[in-house]
């Protein structure tokens, strides 16, 4: 065994439906997607999800083991593989359907050697699995890190009003959230995102994160606020973009020893300047992935070519 990262939540496969008639299928999912980061960056990471014995089961598995993510032993139960129907206008515009099932796969569960614990979105949400979901971080506190993000999904999440006491349990117990300015607006319509993150951090985390999409992304620590600005680069979409954030985060966390609960103490205590090298970090990597089409984040090698030529 090794150190490593927990991500629990959805894989599935997304299926777009295009105005010409044509549709693609691809593998996707929130904590899938922060999962194939990682695992991109070289780091070892886990997920526990919840994919059927099927031939999407089966693309899904493939496209996470082509990034060197390792599934948590019992993530094949599920009867059939979710799937989220999209469907594009003569715009672009996407509407949804989700056909979705989620749990957690028994026995999943921070072990000794466990650094971080992620989860968010639909999994932290949608019933039976979000009950378990909030047990297993609450019994991961003993041993490592906790991280969040919200990620919301209105159309299966339901009324702000009701979702809104679940996140805030949520946040209460992580040690690190991640969140965005368009959740927080649906979340908390009319506030500032910023003063949302401070009153989250004076609830728990030591680090609230808002991304602020092309606007780049700010941070609320003990030791004060930071900003970064995003990266110029020509956006094809931004499909992904705040899970490879999300994943580049923890890994930046994890290359400053921050991760794992005894570290929970100096994670409290990061500096303002600590704080902005991690958000630059991520900006990178988000940058990348808007950059090309899809939920395509980068590469630990393809990050070091990018630096030696901005260089």
């Amino acid at each position: 065994m090794s150190a490593h990262v927990l991500a629990v939540g959805e894989a599935l496969v997304d299926v777009v439906h295009r105005p010409d008639g044509s549709s693609e299928e691809h593998p996707g999912g929130s904590l899938a997607n922060v999962a194939l980061t990682l695992g991109r960056l070289g780091r070892d990471v886990r997920l526990a999800t919840w994919l059927g014995s099927d031939a999407r089961g089966a693309d899904v598995r493939s496209w996470l083991a082509e990034s060197r993510v390792a599934l948590a032993p019992g993530s094949d139960g599920a009867a059939r593989t979710s799937v989220a129907q999209a469907t594009l206008d003569g715009t672009g515009a996407a509407t949804y359907e989700f056909d979705l099932e989620w749990q957690v796969p028994a026995g999943a569960g921070a072990a000794d050697d466990t650094l971080a614990v992620h989860t968010g979105s639909i999994a932290a949400m949608l019933p039976p699995g979000d009950a378990d979901v909030r047990r297993l971080l609450a019994a991961a506190r003993d041993t490592a890190t906790v991280t969040y993000d919200p990620n919301a999904r209105p159309a299966i999440m339901g009324d702000a009003d009701v979702v809104r006491p679940r996140v805030e349990e949520i946040v209460a117990l992580s040690d690190v959230v991640k969140v965005s300015d368009e959740d927080l607006a649906w979340l908390y319509p009319g506030r500032e995102p910023l003063d949302v993150a401070r009153t989250w951090q004076a609830t728990g985390p030591a680090l609230v994160v808002v991304t602020l999409g092309g606007s780049g992304a700010a941070a609320v620590t003990a030791a004060g606020e930071a900003t970064v600005t995003a990266p110029r680069v020509d956006v094809v979409d931004t499909v992904g973009a705040g899970d490879s954030f999300m994943g580049a985060l923890l890994d930046g966390l994890w290359s400053a020893g921050l991760l794992g609960a005894d570290r929970r103490d100096a994670l409290r205590a990061i500096t303002t300047a600590e704080t902005q090298s991690l958000l630059a970090g991520c900006a990178a990597v988000a940058a990348v992935t808007v950059s090309r089409a899809g939920a395509n984040p980068p590469w630990a090698h393809e990050l070091d070519r990018r630096s030696k030529e901005q260089a």
